[in-house]
């Protein structure tokens, strides 16, 4: 005896799998799109009141840190490493946040190792 599947399901087992292909080449390419994007992209944070600016590119890499003369005080070069540190960190939590967030929309909350 043979068991039928409701009308639906089963059958046109090839047809489903190049849709599903083509659907996760269409996912691939929009999330290449915008890595592409994302990375040409410059985030921007600031410490200390204005007194540090550190921006960054969507690809993690510190571009430019600008200091405040009137912060830098020989004595006391430790407060002027931690608002530089403190910018850095911030401003590369912008990147990648932006990167999970639209990444996270593209794939619909599906993780998928390896294409981000």
């Amino acid at each position: 005896m043979k068991a039928r599947l409701p009308k639906g399901y089963g059958g046109g087992g090839s047809n489903n799998m190049q849709q599903i292909a083509r659907q996760a080449q269409k996912m691939q390419e929009a999330m290449e799109a915008a890595t592409e994007e994302l990375e040409a992209k410059e985030y921007t944070a600031t410490s200390g009141g204005n007194a540090v600016k550190v921006t960054v590119t969507g690809k993690m890499e510190v571009k430019s840190i600008e200091i405040q003369p009137e912060v830098i005080d020989p004595d006391d070069a430790e407060m002027l490493s931690d608002l530089i540190i403190a910018a850095t960190n911030e401003a590369l939590r912008e990147a990648n946040q932006e990167k999970e967030d639209t990444m996270g929309a593209l794939s619909g909350g599906i993780n998928l190792p390896g294409i981000f």
